[in-house]
């Protein structure tokens, strides 16, 4: 989950209409549609959404719905919709399993349907299995014929064509065909034998003695090199990588990209440039003294400062941009470009945009404001520099990226690097310029309230719109999870919820009156198999929160491992769950970036900011007496299990480390240490629901006593050795019980 800046408030509507609930037929339509007009929420009461939120949600879907004659009117369409199409946009279906696609044509008209294979190749599916009675749509009469799809055909991404001919007269239709995997199995070496453990860390705070105040891909290398080689690890999963604003300020929360398709050049060791090492003069002086500078900020305990890192490494990016490459790095680099195509130079040239005219498109000049069209040409010539500066560095940092993957790899990882995919983006982003078509307009993407937010969420960023996505062949949703996949051993999909259902927040509405959209959640869980299968890599889905339990099957039923936090790990009578009866397909980890670290945790950091933001709808004390119960049921566990001494529940190294041997009792597959308890930290690196309130996202790795912790001191650290020998089982200390 994420935090992020809330749009600011409009007026509200009056109470008697925010209170008044939907009608029978606003409800149909809502339902046709995905919109939910009630639901469950955290504490299992029946909530009914307000008309107001309804109607707001549906006319950011482009659904008219203010009045009794638009919401029959707007059911009409709805019910016809499918009937005035030959083909739908796009059919995804399992492998192996029966499904089958409708075509709609003329009455009397002759239909011929043929699948076009992505590798080549084409599989005729003309054998109709039933027809429909027709019916008259919009003046004419439309029938329906109903083709099976083959069980065997290729994974992949393919075409489906229909040669419809009627009387004197023949049309053609396409759509797209997606064959996904029935499961995606995990790696043999994860799948069997001990589960493998790994690191999980916010990449940003993991500063080196060579990296420029802010961690690297050259850091992340190394810290993979040292936990696979030195302590066994079996991968590092970090924070979302993606691009923020190239302007300053620079956004801190990893969470809040401007796009989740391209990674962000903070990130970029720049010494690791090939053709830095072809640097001479005062060119090479001015970025060797500008390297020293920023150095000397890594050991330095004050809060991140992103946007000097940024303007530092710019300025020394635009130099060695300019340097002459070789014929083969120059080849490397068109190729590059050509398999980017488009998508890299439209986000580009936001970016060149961005540096002249500011980071919100909405203000731009009106020619500017949509990716394509003269004015947009034009000025992509003017800066044809910065818009070639802006794709080489994507090309720089995926270099970088495949070369951490490698280093993990090479030190013996099962996995290597475990990327985030974040939820969504910053509504005025590179994202939302380039993907208009695809993003729903008046609404952000937040969280009803819960235990541990009480008064919802809004992370200001705007979803998908389920029917555009599917409309463009879910191409946009394809091409990104392919960048964060090519050079990784697994993804972690941050509120994978959000494949079934996201919560949309009405602008100017508070995150409490939102309500659920459903998302077609068999293609984007099979989009997201089938590009995990290309990639070789592992699934793990952050399905915490207030998750429906079918929900949890289904991702399991498709090979995608859940995740398993342990203070959140409760039976149905609130009592610690036994840790071998814990899910077998998920990650197992103590805490989360959105929790304080552990010793944080056990000293009630979590409440002590709540409760200083305001952030709590029960009283202090009635939080701090829950908190309190929870914890203390925990170290009960502990101790009648033999993994604490008795006496030592105060001891708070200890019982870190026995909360980390719980871990290693589950069956989960893959078992995570968080970097901040291997330090001793007791800070939150993120306190959901916040923005400036807090310094999300901005402190630097420390111990306990709030000292930085630079990466060559983890590795003299006996905490480090402590921690993965528990997690990893490797102990004489065997559980009791």
């Amino acid at each position: 989950m994420t935090d992020a800046p809330r749009p600011a408030a409009v007026p509200s509507a009056p109470e008697s209409a925010r209170s008044e609930a939907p009608s029978p037929e606003l409800v149909e339509l809502a339902a046709a549609h995905g919109v939910a007009t009630d639901f469950w929420d955290w504490q299992g009461r029946h909530t009914v959404v307000t008309r107001e939120s309804v109607e707001a949600v549906l006319a950011a879907l482009g659904v008219a719905s203010h009045t009794a004659e638009s919401v029959r009117a707007s059911l009409a369409d709805a019910r016809l919709a499918p009937w005035r199409r030959t083909l739908p946009a796009t059919v995804v279906v399992r492998a192996g399993r029966p499904s089958e696609v409708a075509v709609h044509l003329p009455h009397g008209s002759s239909v011929r349907l043929r699948a076009d294979l992505e590798d080549g190749g084409s599989v005729d599916l003309s054998q109709v299995d039933r027809w429909v009675e027709p019916r008259w749509i919009d003046g004419e009469e439309v029938g329906e014929a109903t083709f099976a799809i083959p069980v065997g055909l290729p994974l992949g991404w393919h075409r489906l064509v229909a040669d419809v001919g009627a009387t004197g007269e023949s049309s053609t239709a396409t759509g797209t065909l997606v064959v996904t995997p029935d499961r995606l199995d995990l790696p043999s070496a994860v799948a069997d034998g001990p589960a493998t453990w790994g690191l999980m860390a916010q990449l940003y705070s993991v500063r080196s003695r060579r990296s420029w105040g802010h961690g690297d891909l050259d850091d992340l290398a190394e810290l993979a090199r040292w936990a696979g080689q030195d302590l066994g690890a079996g991968f590092v999963l970090v924070n979302p990588l993606h691009a923020p604003s190239p302007t300053v300020p620079v956004e801190a929360s990893p969470y809040l990209p401007v796009t989740r398709r391209f990674v962000s050049p903070l990130y970029i060791r720049v010494e690791a440039v090939p053709e830095h090492a072809y640097l001479t003069g005062a060119v090479r002086s001015e970025i060797e003294r500008t390297a020293l500078l920023q150095r000397a900020m890594s050991a330095s305990a004050s809060l991140l400062d992103r946007s000097a890192v940024w303007e530092a490494k710019r300025s020394a990016l635009t130099m060695l941009h300019v340097v002459p490459r070789s014929a083969g790095r120059e080849a490397d680099y068109r190729a590059f470009l050509a398999r980017e195509g488009d998508g890299l130079v439209d986000f580009a040239t936001w970016c060149a945009l961005a540096e002249a005219h500011g980071d919100d498109w909405t203000t731009w000049p009106d020619g500017l404001r949509a990716p394509h069209g003269p004015a947009v040409d034009e000025a992509r010539q003017e800066l044809a520099d910065r818009v070639d500066f802006f794709c080489w560095l994507q090309w720089v940092v995926d270099e970088q990226l495949a070369a951490a993957q490698d280093r993990a790899c090479a030190a013996g990882m099962a996995v290597g690097v475990v990327h985030d995919l974040a939820v969504g983006v910053h509504r005025h982003g590179a994202d939302t310029w380039a993907l208009q078509d695809v993003m729903a307009r008046g609404v952000t993407v937040g969280a009803p309230p819960d235990a541990f937010n009480q008064v919802g969420q809004d992370w200001s960023q705007p979803p998908w719109r389920p029917d555009r996505l599917a409309a463009a062949g879910y191409a946009p949703y394809r091409d990104m999870l392919r960048t964060v996949l090519r050079h990784a051993g697994g993804i972690r999909v941050d509120h994978a919820i959000g494949l079934f259902r996201l919560w949309w927040v009405p602008e100017g509405h508070s995150a409490a009156e939102g309500t659920y959209v459903h998302y077609d959640h068999e293609a984007l869980v099979g989009i997201l198999a089938l590009e995990a299968w290309r990639a070789g890599a592992v699934v793990v889905g952050e399905d915490l929160g207030t998750v429906e339990p079918w929900a949890r099957d289904y991702l399991a039923d498709r090979g995608l491992l859940g995740t398993s936090i342990l203070w959140f790990e409760r039976d149905d009578r609130g009592e610690p769950r036994p840790t071998e009866s814990w899910r077998r397909l998920c990650l197992a980890a103590v805490t989360t970036h959105d929790l304080p670290p552990s010793a944080g945790y056990l000293a009630g950091e979590h409440i002590r900011i709540r409760e200083s933001l305001g952030l709590l709808t029960r009283s202090v004390s009635e939080e701090r007496a829950v908190d309190e119960a929870d914890r203390s049921s925990w170290l009960r566990l502990l101790v009648d299990r033999g993994w604490l001494p008795a006496g030592a529940e105060h001891d708070v190294d200890a019982v870190v480390l026995a909360l980390h041997r719980a871990l290693a009792a589950t069956p989960s597959r893959l078992v995570a240490v968080a970097l901040t308890d291997v330090v001793g930290d007791v800070r939150a690196m993120n306190q959901p629901g916040t923005d400036d309130e807090y310094p999300n996202w901005r402190y630097p790795l420390a111990g306990g006593d709030g000292s930085p912790v630079l990466l060559e001191d983890l590795f003299t650290l006996a905490r480090a050795r402590q921690l993965a020998d528990a997690v990893a089982g490797r102990e004489v200390v065997r559980p009791t019980g």
